[in-house]
């Protein structure tokens, strides 16, 4: 059997006001009417039953997400006590999944993309599906062919083919400076970390066991007690307390012997800030992204625009802005100064509590 995880807890400050501690960013219903986890769901359709997807968020958010997902099954939706980074969160699902089907295949994705074409997207992932089967000891990772040297992503590099599609792993490189970005994207052996994998249950319990092995060991208990029929909400409230941060490429791709790529041929958009809605939506004549009801602009261009409400917006003479307005918060900057966002909700925080967050 194969399974679908989706990674869906983080909170989002570089998308702050509309995403707040109650509401994260891949809740937002900012595409097409669509929030990122519908989207995320959707573009699985015609690969996963929806028996087969599984959700694993905060618990603070699970009763939204299964709000939103109604033909999803309850238990479906895993919450975790708090954040303990993606490691943790692989091993949650490890567990579960594993408790449903031990020689099933898992694919790991994330809440917060556009992907385009689905179709092929769909396509790479039965080919992932399909390579993981064939070499069951392996761990798989979905690469993307950089188009510029980003410096705000990880990187695979990668070697010889292994197989039709099927690239072995050299190794991961954290997020580059400039020069080494642009040196990755020059020798066309580096790819962009998706943050998304395929691998079966034993490959990654093996490696989860061998380099995670504390964290295995809380996670024990939690296949036995569904078995059970039990709620393990209480049981992973007392496990999440002793857990370590920890991502999946740190805790285990990076020191794994048999890792594998497939390259995602689809154009992958990470909606990760306000200036990334300009990839994603259709822009208007003068170049401004606008996912707002209604708005009045003379003279403005390139400007990214969020409501939701059904509260007017209008510009004069505003160009490479980022406008978004709330019930209760509003948010004016330049492009430029997006990626100060997380320092701006810290102020706001110690300022105002939580009022605002």
């Amino acid at each position: 059997m194969r399974y679908a995880v989706i990674m869906a807890g983080g909170a989002g400050k570089r998308l702050w006001p509309a995403s707040r501690q109650n509401k994260p960013k891949q809740l937002i219903k900012m595409i097409d009417g669509k929030s990122l986890l519908e989207i995320a769901i959707g573009r699985l359709e015609g690969l996963f039953e929806p028996e087969q997807i599984l959700i694993v968020t905060n618990a603070a958010y699970a009763d939204q997400v299964r709000e939103i997902l109604p033909d999803l099954p309850k238990g479906n939706v895993i919450g975790e006590p708090e954040g303990r980074d993606t490691a943790n969160a692989v091993a949650l699902a490890t567990e579960i999944v594993s408790a449903r089907d031990e020689q099933a295949t898992m694919a790991i994705f994330t809440a917060d993309h556009i992907i385009r074409p689905e179709a092929e997207f769909r396509r790479c992932v039965r080919h992932a599906c399909e390579a993981a089967e064939g070499d069951r000891d392996a761990l798989l990772t979905l690469g993307v062919k950089p188009t510029w040297p980003h410096t705000g992503l990880g990187y695979i590099h990668c070697g010889g083919k292994v197989k039709d599609g099927v690239l072995k792993v050299q190794g991961f490189k954290e997020k580059p400076d400039h020069r080494a970005a642009r040196q990755y994207v020059e020798t066309g052996e580096y790819y962009w970390n998706s943050g998304m994998f395929v691998w079966t249950v034993p490959a990654i319990r093996k490696a989860l066991t061998q380099f995670l092995p504390e964290a295995m060991r809380q996670f024990a208990g939690v296949g036995e007690a569904l078995k059970a029929g039990e709620d393990i909400a209480p049981l992973l409230k007392e496990i999440y307390q002793r857990l370590t941060k920890i991502s999946i490429d740190y805790a285990v791709m990076e020191k794994a012997p048999n890792v594998l790529m497939v390259e995602l041929t689809a154009q992958w958009l990470d909606v990760g800030s306000w200036p990334a809605l300009s990839d994603v939506l259709e822009l208007d004549e003068d170049g401004n992204a606008i996912a707002a009801s209604r708005t009045a602009l003379l003279d403005s261009n390139r400007n990214v625009i969020y409501s939701d409400e059904d509260h007017l917006l209008a510009l004069i003479g505003m160009d490479d802005c980022i406008i978004v307005h709330t019930n209760d918060a509003t948010l004016i900057c330049n492009k430029s100064d997006s990626q100060r966002l997380k320092e701006l909700v810290d102020t706001i925080s110690r300022q105002y509590g939580q009022q605002y967050i």
